[in-house]
């Protein structure tokens, strides 16, 4: 609990002022310890059309930090994107920055968050007009929905599982002019259902790092504060990207050292090779310059 200092109202809003784009104090705790690295899974398939991805997070509760599954959720009103949340250091602490809705998405602290969210923007989808158009490049799951284009997205960010933004270890990014910008819009707090999605993982003991070590076994879920039965993703392991070995394991074939072929072991080769010359049969050396191939065909 010593990790926990509860902040007053005038320090709360100095601190949210100090860090980037603060459009509002949103802030309510400081930690002195980061948050875990983020986890990595694959985004669930789109329950529907309008649905618009609020990937996962650490939270701050009672039994230290835990996972928010990443989930689909439904906007406010047409026309409005979501800025997921971040972590930021700043003087001594982890603060955290509250995501919100908003016609632009704004700076959320250079976090790869994955599924669109590559650390500047959304790329995994659009209004248009009062229709959320899908990217499929990103969202696969998207291809039953009849609103969908195909766009490449070129992550131009740091390849990286960093959650909080700045210190020691953490993200290196401030704000744009465009994300500037979206920080002076008029913003909307996270719907009712995003409220209940946090507080119902709050409540599961699985979802603490504590217990899941990074790696919850619900990371993404396709209906918000549901974490059971069909749509539920769990993390990958941390090296599941790990070359595989060459071959199975045990005693290497005979003949083979280092990428030389040495023959049966213990035998010799029937000839020596020295400094790319054929030298003849082991123990005997041909005269200097004088070694000539014998006039009939012979097998290497």
């Amino acid at each position: 609990m010593r990790a926990i200092h509860l902040i007053v109202a005038v320090a709360t809003i100095a601190a949210a002022e100090a860090l980037p784009s603060a459009p509002q104090a949103q802030v309510l705790v400081s930690v002195t310890v980061a948050p875990p690295p983020m986890p990595v899974y694959v985004q669930p398939a789109v329950p529907g059309p309008d649905f618009i991805w609020s990937p996962g997070y650490w939270a701050w509760g009672p039994g230290g930090y835990y996972w928010v599954p990443g989930t689909w959720v439904l906007a406010p009103a047409p026309g409005l994107l979501w800025t997921p949340g971040y972590w930021a250091w700043s003087d001594g602490v982890y603060l955290w920055r509250a995501g919100y809705w908003g016609p632009r998405v704004g700076f959320y602290g250079g976090i790869n968050y994955g599924c669109g969210y590559t650390g500047v923007g959304y790329h995994g989808g659009y209004w248009n007009g009062r229709v959320f158009m899908y990217n499929t490049a990103v969202n696969v799951g998207a291809v039953k929905i009849t609103n969908v284009y195909n766009k490449t997205v070129i992550n131009t960010t740091t390849v990286s599982n960093v959650s909080f933004n700045g210190g020691k270890g953490g993200i290196v990014a401030q704000p744009n002019a465009q994300e500037l910008a979206a920080g002076n819009d008029k913003h909307i707090a996270a719907t009712g259902m995003q409220a209940q999605h946090e507080h119902a993982a709050g409540g599961n003991h699985q979802l603490l790092a504590s217990v899941n070590h990074g790696h919850p076994m619900v990371a993404a879920t396709t209906k918000a504060a549901v974490f059971t039965g069909a749509g539920i993703v769990a993390a990958k392991a941390v090296n599941a990207a790990a070359a595989k070995p060459l071959g199975p394991a045990g005693p290497k074939p005979s003949g083979f050292n280092g990428g030389k072929i040495t023959g049966p072991p213990g035998a010799k080769p029937p000839g020596q090779f020295n400094q790319a010359r054929m030298l003849g049969p082991s123990g005997v050396r041909p005269p200097p310059r004088q070694y000539r191939p014998p006039n009939h065909p012979q097998k290497p």
